[in-house]
């Protein structure tokens, strides 16, 4: 089996690319998408997020607050560590 990894910044173009090769028959693994599932409202991930971080990075409707949680990760090396900590495991599996 080959394994291919699909990289780019924002518009160029993966989803598409992504698309077609799901149509061309190969299986697509979206991170960004597992990444989202494993925070979802009701998932043990989100609760440790919320213990880690407060419950402010929680919006009214129990989602994540993706805008919230980033500007605490994305000044703060520890605190991005620590997202990465409880995130990526769960991603992996």
């Amino acid at each position: 089996m080959r394994v291919i990894g699909l990289t780019g910044g924002i518009g160029s173009g993966k989803s598409t690319v992504a698309r077609i090769f799901k149509e061309l028959g190969a299986e697509v693994v979206d991170a960004d998408q597992l990444a989202r599932e494993v925070v979802a409202p009701g998932q043990p991930a989100l609760k440790d997020v919320v213990a880690a971080f407060g419950p402010g990075v929680i919006q009214a409707d129990g989602t994540l607050d993706r805008p919230r949680l980033a500007s605490i990760i994305f000044r703060d090396d520890v605190a991005r560590a620590t997202l990465n900590a409880i995130t990526h495991p769960r991603i992996r599996s």
